[in-house]
Parts: C-alpha cells; structure tokens; sequence
C-alpha cells in the first residue's frame, strides 16, 4: 500500500506536507495572531488590517483552535489513537462551517480578490481532507 520509508519507527503513517498546508490554513487567525505579538509596536494596527471587527476575530480564534489542538496532539497520536482517529471528522467539519461561513460572507458583501481566494483553499481543503487516500490512512490505527 505505502512504502516502507512513509512509515515511523512505530508503525504510524507519517503525515503528509498537505496536512499541515490545511493545518495552517485553519488556523490562519492564530497564525495572524502570532505574528502580531511578535511585531511589536504594530500588532494592533496588523489584526485591525484583517479584522476590523472583534468578533470575526474572535471567531476566527474559535474556528482554529480543532486545529490548533490536533497541531499539538499530533506529535503524541500514538498515545491517544482514539482521540487521533476523530480529529479527522473534527477537522473536516471545522473546514465545512469555515466554507459555509466564508460563502456567507462573499454572498453578504462585495467579492474581493482575498475572499475568493480563502473560499478557493478552504474548498480546495475539505475535498483534500475526505479524499485524500494518505492522509484519510495517517488517522487510522495501525494494525501490529
């Protein structure tokens, strides 16, 4: 099925660059958050370019954290299998409601170039999360 190298010294699948693409891609407002904190005069004059409101801010956060969180459980999925197993479906509905939400959003006010863009990767990455062959095996437990 893969080749031997795709696999860790524990017999899990290593997880794919993409994964990690969709990763960052979720959490894109803790990223932008970040990288705020850590310019430092002008961290609030960045989060206000790119959310000029509080709330979508604040959402943003919420809708990252699944992936924030499956970011750290990552590194230990061998130790939690099962909680590793559901952080996949918990991922790709976080990405549904992100698709939904940033339809809305275009639907609501006027296109912009960022807008399509962010609904383009935010398709492109829930069709990547159900039907990637790879990564849908990387969130299976591996049979000894």
């Amino acid at each position: 099925m893969f080749l031997p190298s795709d696999y860790d010294n524990r017999g899990w699948l290593k997880l794919p660059a993409l994964f990690w693409a969709v990763l960052l891609l979720q959490a894109r407002t803790w990223a932008l958050f970040v990288l705020a904190g850590a310019s430092r005069g002008q961290g609030e004059a960045l989060l206000a370019l790119f959310y000029p409101d509080r709330q979508s801010f604040w959402m943003g956060l919420a809708a990252g954290m699944p992936a924030m969180l499956t970011f750290l459980l990552s590194g230990r999925r061998h130790d939690y299998p099962r909680l590793w197993r559901y952080a996949r479906y918990v991922l790709m509905l976080t990405q549904a409601l992100m698709l939904i939400s940033q339809a809305l959003l275009l639907w609501r006010d006027a296109p912009g170039g960022i807008a399509l863009a962010l609904l383009a990767l935010d398709a492109w990455a829930l069709w990547l999360l159900a039907s990637h062959r790879r990564l849908r095996a990387c969130f299976e437990t591996p049979t000894p």
